[in-house]
């Protein structure tokens, strides 16, 4: 352009506008552009399209229409190409696209028959007998081969030759040597093989390839290392002579067990913060050590997820020692009532009425009639008694149907249930829980240390303390030390969950115990059945048992007169007709009596303090219901916790 027309120029130095002849424009723009550098270029730029769009407005020069449309065609015939280019690339990559999934279905495809292929092994090889997989296990023979648990290993058995069946829990190959990690139930111990007589290369490339998880049989040679194995409960080290599999495990696991049971600090959780939209996404967090942010960064795996696939979660060795412990506390609930005279009975769960008053009760139909899910056995415990069993316990599922998210609570969970006869006062019953409580406490400690330190491996926890005799305080007292301490308590109402776990702890450093007894509640916190109070009618002859500042029990001694009770049912707003059996029972003659209920789960969740009540459920309930409001379509309770989903958006 410039060779051509003359230009609206602008001059940088001048700061004015003139209208230039091409030889002065040209030599203009070779003075500025040797002057001007950086951002200034680009509006010298500019400034040569507004002069071209001015000479093209006032008809400077007609050339300059010409050169445009040229320009314009070339324009044009360049676009083209790019277009075309551009087509061309886009078939190419889509080709490719097509020839890369076909070669991962093909993959996919060639997977299964390539594990099909190394289940058994080549036939070239020579000890080929000592290795493969077993044929399904249909119960078709009866063999003389006796199997030796992994928790039996020890010194005893160093030099011999045993037969193990356990799980894969990890394995190392490599070469002509090969480390593998076996864990049954609570125990590990680690195997080696190494090329040999009864070993062959071929062998332990095929052991490499075994998934983890897998059920394996091995024969092996039990051997004392040098140095101490730390990695692994048995400190013997198995040689192995020949192994197979049983059953093969999925190649892709939903999470690692070493992940899921890592070690947890204090300022560490495993909890997720609410199920919310993100439900179906991972569920692995990365948590970070505060103090120091350098260390390197370990996944743990979301409690959501360990629930999703709980039967992977079930089997670390932290989810076995914990379940053994709650084992431990029924058995040792069954042994103390057993040696004093109780006995153990059974009770319906699918009863006319409700059990203890109140809404929160499962109804259901029941043919052309309602039915609830008993909240407790507690009616049929005081019928058995009146029917002259003296003394009863029971251990079964109970059902409330409370609409709580909290960490404590659930829809369903296991009662440990007593009820006895008593002679004069109501602390009969309270003794001989505190006793109970003592003994299983005790039992625990001496004869499940090894679970106790498998938990606290993962969890840690300051030991349990249990001062006897137990620590017994009417509910007045408590009060009286929580306003003592600052903390507002009305002496008419029942303590709020702050209120309980404040109390906690100053019962913790008053009375340097973890484990004590209220009693004497008010009217308005007691169901029905509830005697009251002789002295004051605003309190009842009621008791909660605490443990580390939490509620465990909860406990009375009942009405066993008829007309009494009937009347508080009343009080109650509870239809005296559906319980018409339970108030005639007492009609015959009836022995004063109490008992309590006791939450399994909560036990082992405050002993160990796990700070979930999920983690000591073996499978947490996960109900599906309609919610009461109209934009809900559904409201799932997992263990307490609940997942609202709307038309657009889950809570």
């Amino acid at each position: 352009c410039v060779q051509h027309i003359g230009i609206f120029f602008f001059s940088s130095r001048r700061r004015h506008t003139r209208f230039l002849p091409v030889s002065w424009a040209r030599r203009c723009v070779q003075e500025t552009e040797r002057r001007v550098h950086g951002d200034n270029k680009q509006i010298l730029r500019n400034q040569f399209l507004q002069s071209l769009n001015y000479s093209k407005k006032y008809n400077i020069s007609k050339k300059m229409d010409t050169n445009q449309t040229q320009e314009q065609a070339q324009n044009q015939e360049a676009q083209q190409a790019q277009q075309e280019q551009t087509e061309q690339q886009e078939a190419t990559t889509t080709e490719e696209q097509q020839t890369k999934e076909q070669s991962k279905k093909q993959k996919k495809e060639k997977k299964p028959q390539q594990q099909q292929q190394i289940t058994q092994p080549e036939e070239d090889d020579p000890l080929k007998d000592n290795y493969g997989d077993y044929p399904l296990i249909r119960s078709q023979e009866i063999t003389t081969r006796k199997w030796t648990q992994l928790g039996q290993i020890n010194e005893s058995l160093v030099g011999q030759d045993i037969l193990i069946r356990a799980r894969l829990h990890n394995s190392r190959v490599k070469g002509n040597l090969g480390f593998l990690v076996l864990r049954e139930e609570q125990s590990t111990a680690q195997a080696a093989c190494f090329v040999g007589e009864t070993v062959s290369k071929k062998m332990i490339k095929w052991i490499g390839g075994i998934s983890k998880e897998s059920i394996i049989d091995v024969y092996a040679h039990v051997v004392q290392p040098e140095k101490e194995i730390q990695s692994c409960s048995v400190k013997q080290e198995l040689q192995i002579r020949k192994l197979y599999v049983v059953s093969r495990s999925a190649s892709t696991l939903p999470f690692q067990l070493e992940d899921a049971q890592r070690k947890l600090e204090a300022h560490e959780t495993e909890n997720d913060q609410g199920y919310d939209s993100t439900y179906q996404q991972a569920q692995v967090k990365i948590e970070e050590t505060k103090e120091d942010a350098n260390q390197p960064k370990l996944p743990v795996v979301s409690l959501k997820t360990r629930l999703d696939n709980r039967i992977l979660d079930l089997r670390t060795t932290t989810n076995q020692a914990i379940f053994r412990l709650s084992s431990a506390v029924c058995q040792l609930f069954r042994e103390f009532l057993i040696e004093r005279d109780f006995i153990e009975i059974h009770t319906p769960k699918l009863i006319a009425g409700s059990s203890e008053g109140g809404a929160n009760v499962f109804k259901l139909p029941y043919f052309d009639k309602q039915a609830c899910l008993a909240q407790s056995p507690q009616l049929y415990k005081q019928m058995c008694v009146m029917a002259d069993f003296e003394r009863v316990f029971e251990i079964g599922p109970v059902f409330r149907a409370e609409k709580s998210f909290t960490h404590r609570h659930m829809t369903e969970f296991t009662g440990l249930d007593i009820e006895m006869t008593l002679k004069e006062h109501y602390f009969e019953v309270l003794d001989l829980l505190g006793d109970m409580f003592a003994y299983i406490f005790n039992g625990i400690e001496t004869r499940f240390a090894k679970e106790i330190a498998t938990i606290q491996q993962q969890y840690p926890f300051e030991p349990f303390k249990c001062k006897t005799p137990v620590v017994k305080l009417t509910f007045q007292e408590g009060v009286e030390l929580l306003q003592k301490h600052g903390i507002n308590q009305k002496p008419d109402e029942d303590l709020d969950t702050h209120n309980e776990r404040e109390l906690g702890k100053i019962v913790r450093q008053v009375y340097d115990t973890d484990f004590y007894m209220l009693h004497r509640y008010p009217v308005s916190a007691r169901p029905f059945y509830t005697m009251i109070c002789q002295d004051d009618p605003n309190y009842t002859n009621s008791y909660d048992f605490f443990m580390r500042g939490e509620e465990i029990t909860s406990g009375a001694q009942r009405i066993h007169e008829p007309e009494f009770l009937a009347e508080r049912a009343k009080v109650h707003g509870i239809d005296v007709d559906t319980i018409r059996d339970y108030i005639n029972a007492f009609s015959l003659g009836a022995k004063p009596h109490g008992g309590c209920g006791i939450g399994l789960e909560r036990v082992v969740m405050l002993y160990c303090n796990l700070g979930d009540i999920r983690k000591s459920c073996l499978f947490p309930s996960c109900l599906l219901y309609t919610s009461d409001a109209a934009d809900d379509l559904l409201c799932v309770d997992l263990g307490g916790r609940r997942i609202i989903k709307k038309k657009k958006q889950m809570y």
